[in-house]
């Protein structure tokens, strides 16, 4: 995958002994810019990322993934997300298993992230974190095939009616 490129999924949640979240997020930082990061710059940036997404700082210490609750591996790679900074953004099922709090803090990561200068693709079966979200375009995906393509009314519309009229 391009350094350019960003995947989030449940199979890349993998627990790392030994590795704190700092020194996961210092290392792939530094193999993206190819130069060493100023250690204090990046852990100011570090810390204005968690305190906006509603972390305790502590998870910054911790060894990667190991012992995280699921809200906090979803928010863990939204810290990722933000502080690599790719121009793609793929988040496959990044709102599974989430409270109404993760969501809403998952969903101001996202909008944290979108600018002119990047995109993000949210993969997802649920309409949930797109009440918090500004979408520009919505796509209903059958089959491997988009069969329907709107903006955030298709997604209350899917959430009204569900799936069934785009199944036959």
């Amino acid at each position: 995958m391009p350094k350019e490129a960003f995947l989030c999924h449940s199979s890349y949640q993998k627990k790392f002994r030994g590795i704190s979240v700092t020194n996961f997020l210092k290392y792939a930082k530094n193999k993206q810019t190819e130069k060493p990061v100023k250690i204090f710059e990046f852990k100011e940036e570090l810390k204005k990322y968690t305190e906006e997404l509603n972390m305790n700082l502590k998870i910054l210490e911790r060894n990667l993934n190991v012992g995280f609750s699921g809200g906090e591996k979803k928010k863990n790679e939204i810290l990722q997300m933000l502080v690599l900074n790719p121009k793609l953004a793929i988040l496959d099922e990044t709102d599974s298993g989430l409270d109404v709090d993760a969501i809403k803090t998952v969903s101001k990561g996202i909008e944290m992230f979108k600018n002119q200068n990047n995109a993000i693709l949210i993969i997802t079966h649920n309409t949930k974190i797109l009440h918090s979200l500004k979408v520009d375009y919505v796509h209903v995906l059958v089959n491997g095939k988009i069969v329907r393509t709107g903006n955030g009314e298709l997604a209350k519309e899917i959430e009204e009616k569900g799936y069934k009229t785009y199944l036959t």
